[in-house]
């Protein structure tokens, strides 16, 4: 029996231990992962080339079917941040109070949707000035939570991205 579905971005170049680390132990917790692409095509290739399918277009996401918004990080965050639904979605999911989890380049999605000013967050340090011109404190920390945001920086953080992740899933 699921838990609750968690969103989980995807596109192009994206980092694989980013995405799949989040997407096993989300569905190892209980919670059905739907992956979310932007619509220009169903599978999406990692940095490693490793494919991914998407299961829904961000034009078809309903936020209020979901509990959580995972956006991972490499290259494809520079096209998710274009794409005009997935921000929408991020900024109805902060809006509504449910988990909204980005790491290292994916900053830069929450940069594109708004929601960052008066916030406490991080990214990997490429990013940092991005954030901080979006209006947030950066902090170089393995994770950061500030109400319902939640970011950490480089794969290594995975293991406190995810631990935090869950937490506030309850």
């Amino acid at each position: 029996m699921s838990k609750g579905k968690v969103a989980l971005f995807v596109e192009d170049i994206y980092n694989d231990l980013e995405f799949w680390y989040p997407y096993y132990r989300m569905k190892e917790a209980g919670f059905e992962v739907v992956v979310v692409g932007t619509g220009r095509q169903d599978v999406f290739e990692g940095k490693s080339g490793i494919p991914a399918k998407a299961d829904i277009s961000s034009d078809r996401v309903d936020v209020k079917d979901f509990a959580a918004v995972i956006i991972p990080g490499g290259y494809a965050p520079d096209k998710m941040r274009i794409d005009p639904n997935m921000l929408r979605i991020v900024r109805e999911m902060m809006e509504s109070g449910k988990v909204v989890a980005s790491i290292c380049h994916a900053g830069w999605v929450l940069v594109s949707a708004g929601v960052l000013k008066g916030k406490k967050a991080t990214a990997c340090k490429m990013i940092k000035d991005d954030l901080v011109n979006a209006g947030a404190e950066y902090l170089d920390q393995e994770v950061v939570v500030d109400g319902n945001l939640i970011t950490s920086r480089v794969p290594d953080d995975l293991p406190a991205f995810c631990r935090e992740i869950l937490k506030k899933l309850g």
